[in-house]
């Protein structure tokens, strides 16, 4: 068993001028900006080849509309899929962001929806625009993790692997540190893949379908040793979380557009 950090999920608080209060900035925060930061500068550097078809404005006002949806889709998305009933009990809750809950499903279709409306104010299609952005995205995926095993949230299963860490969160019992997991697979594994495969001239849609169904796997592997969420558990066969559950269409969804730009064969 491997000790757990323990880090405190604080990384600053700011005091506030002419108050006795401060602003705590958590690191899951901060990963995020740093997952936008990356995109960014991974942005510029391809918008600066020649014939990119993209500006350095352009790059700024994509990372811009995906943050909004990112965050906008990811809050909804929780509260939709993980916490319905309280949702509509008390649709205010949708606003106590302090509270915590970030769905990445949710995050993506916030995401697809300011890709269409960035899409739309440029003049590109909207393949065009996810096929650019989405190869940007695993960095910040995989800092996103990192922010959750700090916060000793989305923990494992109990197992009895040598690596297994208690969690302050999680009782007494060793569990898999399976946010660690997720940052390999959804961060590095997922970004070296689609960097290499997107640094040539692909089908249209090609890059986008290959990003879903890496994710959707990745995703649903992960699901196995994740501990479910306590106000849903199982949802079918007391095996299948919510998270496999909304990953498996991403699968198919991701195999069927690749698949359709390899017979359409039209290049971004």
């Amino acid at each position: 068993m491997i000790t757990y950090p323990n880090i405190d999920p604080i990384a600053v608080s700011i005091p506030i001028p002419w108050t006795q209060l401060h602003l705590p900035v958590r690191w899951y925060g901060l990963m995020y900006l740093f997952g936008l930061a990356c995109a960014y500068l991974l942005g510029s550097y391809r918008a600066k080849k020649p014939n990119s078809g993209w500006t350095m404005d352009q790059v700024s006002d994509l990372v811009f509309y995906s943050a909004m949806g990112l965050v906008i889709g990811g809050r909804v998305g929780y509260m939709l899929f993980y916490s319905a009933p309280v949702f509509f009990a008390e649709p205010l809750t949708l606003f106590k962001v302090w509270q915590g809950g970030m769905s990445f499903h949710g995050g993506i279709l916030g995401a697809a929806c300011s890709s269409w409306l960035f899409a739309r104010k440029y003049q590109k299609t909207f393949f065009q625009v996810i096929d650019f952005a989405l190869p940007l995205t695993p960095i910040g995926l995989g800092a996103g993790r990192i922010g959750n095993f700090i916060g000793g949230e989305l923990y494992g299963r109990i197992t009895t692997v040598p690596w297994a860490m208690v969690f302050p969160r999680g009782g007494f019992l060793p569990r898999h540190p399976s946010q660690l997991y997720q940052c390999f697979l959804e961060g590095f594994v997922l970004f070296t893949v689609l960097w290499w495969y997107s640094s040539r001239p692909r089908p249209l849609g090609a890059i986008s379908g290959l990003f879903f169904a890496l994710y959707g796997i990745f995703r649903f592997l992960v699901e196995f040793v994740r501990q479910p969420d306590s106000q849903l558990n199982f949802i079918l066969f007391n095996w299948v979380t919510m998270g496999q559950l909304l990953s498996f269409p991403m699968i198919i969804l991701g195999v069927g557009m690749m698949c359709y730009a390899y017979r359409n064969k039209k290049q971004i």
